[in-house]
């Protein structure tokens, strides 16, 4: 049963409807044009490059609203749901089974019961030594190369990979192969063909690691899976597969846009706190959070119907003061704990305590490692990412 407008709801179908740009090469991030959308009354509707139009939620506790209400729905199956861009839309879980962001509960409880026991607090510390052998051997296998780098390619790509590889299981010896493919995925230089192919070979792969962990069952999140019982064999792939790509080029994003923020402002190197705030800072998944109404109902006094595509913006509700005091500055010594750079809700991220331990490693050993670090080229002329859903750098040149 929908619910009906109070008084002072809007259902007005005539609103003004901008057009949602990513950002510019040179413009700041997030854009200006999130804290003119925060100082409008309600939400505001929006054309995505794709042609479809939408609700944008900037404000931090609509945001958290958002991603908990029942009457919103993750899964793209639903018809509104909104694509991106031109080009495609998001993966159903028909399409990839084990694909579970793409599912709400109860559908989505499955996968989620099946994997939180690996990745609580207590399993992701005990991941630590394995995390500080692979962040060693990165930056020795850079150093050896010279006295400069892209620290992109050379590292922040590297590291995620080699841990979630770890973690899955992926022998030592099949490593290079499976760091590789996955960076063909999140290149800006991989043309679609490539990127299908190493998809369809990451998954070829993935699908017989997983036989032989039937078999051969190990210390490793696959064997654990597969001895839990409750997911399929296809299941299984879709979700290793998804463990990838979600934790691999946000935490790469993560981990170059932090060193740029910290060579910038290097009294905060070593503090404890500035994980957080580098999350709350550059919220790199500002675009992820597609959603769809699948029940009217109403927020900010607009009535929103089932069948409306809805983006919650990751960056304005991180970048809000009314949650934040001077959020455009970067000052881990305020609490970021409110921040939803993870996602909220049901939905927020699994490999949450994953991503921090490797970014807090990553910029451990690297700054004590190389502490005549510093950026080649001037800040103008650093490459951000302003043609995807992530935030990030694709490269960062470095010397030392």
């Amino acid at each position: 049963m929908t619910s009906s407008p109070t008084a002072g709801a809007e259902a007005d179908a005539e609103d003004e409807i901008v057009p949602f740009v990513l950002p510019r090469p040179g413009a700041p991030f997030p854009p200006p044009e999130y804290t003119e959308f925060r100082q409008r009354p309600g939400l505001v509707k929006a054309a995505l490059p794709s042609g479809d139009t939408v609700w944008l939620v900037t404000r931090h506790e609509e945001v958290r609203q958002i991603l908990t209400d029942p009457r919103i729905s993750a899964n793209p199956a639903h018809p509104g749901f909104p694509r991106p861009s031109r080009t495609g839309g998001v993966p159903t879980a028909d399409e990839v089974p084990g694909w579970f962001v793409a599912l709400d509960p109860p559908d989505h409880t499955k996968f989620r019961k099946a994997l939180i026991p690996e990745f609580t607090v207590r399993r992701i510390r005990a991941l630590r030594p394995v995390v500080e052998e692979i962040v060693d051997h990165t930056i020795d296998q850079m150093l050896a190369r010279g006295d400069s780098a892209d620290l992109v390619e050379d590292f922040a790509l590297s590291v995620p990979s080699l841990v979630i590889s770890s973690l899955l299981g992926v022998p030592k010896v099949d490593r290079g192969f499976f760091e590789a493919k996955t960076k063909v995925l999140v290149t800006i230089n991989s043309t679609d063909e490539e990127r299908d192919n190493a998809s369809q070979q990451l998954l070829r792969y993935l699908n017989r690691l997983i036989a032989i962990k039937t078999k051969r069952p190990g210390d490793d999140l696959i064997s654990k899976l597969v001895e839990g019982g409750l997911l399929s064999p296809q299941e299984l792939s879709g979700v290793a597969m998804l463990l990838l790509i979600a934790g691999h080029e946000t935490t790469a994003n993560n981990i170059a846009l932090g060193v740029v923020t910290l060579l910038n402002d290097p009294r905060w190197i070593g503090d404890e706190r500035t994980i957080e705030e580098l999350l709350r800072f550059h919220s790199v998944a500002d675009l992820v959070a597609l959603r769809v109404v699948v029940e009217d109902f109403e927020i900010g006094g607009r009535l929103l119907r089932a069948g409306e595509g809805v983006v919650p913006l990751v960056a304005g509700a991180n970048h809000d003061p009314a949650a934040f005091d001077h959020p455009h500055v970067f000052d881990p010594s305020r609490s970021a704990h409110g921040h939803v750079a993870f996602g909220y809700g049901v939905h927020q991220c699994l490999g949450q305590n994953l991503v921090r331990l490797e970014l807090e490693v990553a910029y451990q050993k690297l700054f004590a490692r190389i502490p005549t670090l510093q950026i080649a080229v001037p800040p103008e002329e650093l490459p951000f990412k302003y043609d995807g859903v992530l935030f990030g750098l694709h490269a960062l040149p470095v010397r030392w």
